[in-house]
């Protein structure tokens, strides 16, 4: 099996106790080759009855009816079955000389450079995508410069506000807040103490300044 590895990096073993079956996968873009099923020649049933001798003819005959099934499955006719199908699978992608991986030759193959596309990219492909990313790039540096709330009267009466007190929204043209009875004025409306002009938030009682009652 040494001289297969070149070709068994990625791979399912889709193999039952009936038949075999594989699915090797491109390296670079994980597409996939089924082989051809090829059926088990020695057949299940032979171990199914001995699998069922040993399981009601012994204390130990789960652990043999285990591995006759396992047998059914690998064994000698697995690995014939699999260096089949690792022959036929080779057919189907092409191996990149610079990097060693295996690739689909529809999607991920350079014809021209006779290497795979991480190797030697597409020009035209790697061109198109280069200005697909700096199309996309500076739309989002041009967006971001764009000011689109200019035209937006943050402290008109249609602006959403907000109760200082409780935090419930307040549709435009309400009076008071419907949660609390807040009056919607005073969302608005900065207050300053009476005695040293500090401003004030709405819960403030106290001038944070002078301490003069508000």
């Amino acid at each position: 099996m040494s001289s297969l590895i070149q070709f068994v990096a990625n791979y399912d073993d889709l193999s039952t106790d009936k038949g075999y079956q594989f699915k090797f996968h491109c390296d670079k873009c994980r597409n996939g080759y089924m082989s051809r099923y090829q059926p088990n020649a020695i057949g299940i049933a032979g171990s199914l009855l001995q699998a069922a001798s040993s399981l009601f003819g012994s204390l130990g005959g789960a652990e043999n009816a285990a591995y006759q099934i396992q047998r059914a499955v690998g064994g000698k006719a697995h690995d014939e079955a699999f260096e089949k199908a690792v022959a036929e699978g080779k057919e189907q992608f092409k191996q990149c000389t610079r990097c060693g991986h295996w690739v689909c030759p529809d999607a991920c193959w350079n014809h021209r450079a006779g290497l795979c596309e991480d190797c030697a990219p597409d020009e035209q492909e790697e061109l198109r995508a280069q200005q697909a990313q700096a199309t996309s790039e500076q739309i989002q540096t041009k967006t971001r410069a764009q000011d689109y709330t200019q035209h937006i009267d943050f402290l008109s009466r249609d602006a959403v506000l907000q109760c200082q007190s409780c935090q419930a929204k307040l549709a435009p043209g309400q009076k008071f807040c419907a949660s609390c009875g807040t009056p919607a004025a005073a969302q608005t409306q900065p207050r300053h103490c009476p005695n040293c002009g500090e401003a004030l938030t709405p819960e403030q009682k106290f001038c944070p300044g002078c301490g003069t009652k508000s």
